[in-house]
């Protein structure tokens, strides 16, 4: 079972081949800047690709007995648009009863499907990336107010400074990544990993 979670280096690959890693100028929506940039949809493009990483990580969900114990009466939910694609990959590969995801709308995080009292099984939250957590926080929130409890919380790429649990529950994920943030370009532009790369806003 081991043998099927692929090595950090091998993640690293997968999304420097398909463009899902990016190196240059980036601003993110929290106005700071940094070098590097994630856009795992690039990498889900791929049926291959999209199966290591999302078979890598429900093993890591399945290696907990707390959550293998549950299956398939589980939902898997993706709490930004960003996460459904390793959301439906990681559903699959565990046999999972369910999927939901959430959204901001009006400057909330909603879920885009009617959800009723508990309508929802015992969930695991998945995004493709983890950076402050704040999208999982509130995810979890949500799962509380339809009377669900989380069991589990993956990510394929988290970002060193996230936190490393929520509510006690681990953050699993196949790969951590070193980001240095920066508040002003001029910052940036005296670090290291500087470049001559035009600046890009992303979104979050």
């Amino acid at each position: 079972m081991v043998d099927l979670v692929p090595s950090p280096e091998s993640v690293m690959q997968i999304l420097k081949e398909t463009g899902a890693y990016r190196r240059g100028h980036f601003v993110y929506p929290s106005g700071k800047h940094a070098s590097h940039y994630f856009q795992m949809p690039l990498a889900f493009r791929y049926y291959d690709n999209a199966r290591v990483l999302s078979v890598g990580l429900s093993r890591l969900f399945r290696m907990e007995k707390a959550i293998s114990s549950r299956l398939p009466r589980v939902s898997v939910i993706s709490p930004s648009p960003g996460g459904i694609m390793v959301s439906f990959g990681v559903r699959e590969a565990l046999g999972a009863d369910q999927i939901y995801w959430a959204e901001m709308e009006e400057g909330k995080r909603q879920f885009r499907q009617y959800i009723g009292e508990g309508d929802v099984y015992p969930a695991i939250i998945v995004d493709d990336i983890v950076r402050s957590g704040r999208a999982i926080r509130e995810t979890i929130d949500l799962v509380k107010e339809v009377g669900s409890e989380v069991i589990g919380i993956g990510a394929i790429v988290r970002f060193e400074d996230s936190p490393n649990d929520f509510d006690g529950i681990p953050l699993k994920s196949l790969l951590s990544f070193d980001v240095n943030f920066y508040e002003t370009e001029d910052e940036w532009r005296v670090s290291r990993s500087a470049s001559d790369s035009p600046e890009e806003r992303v979104r979050a």
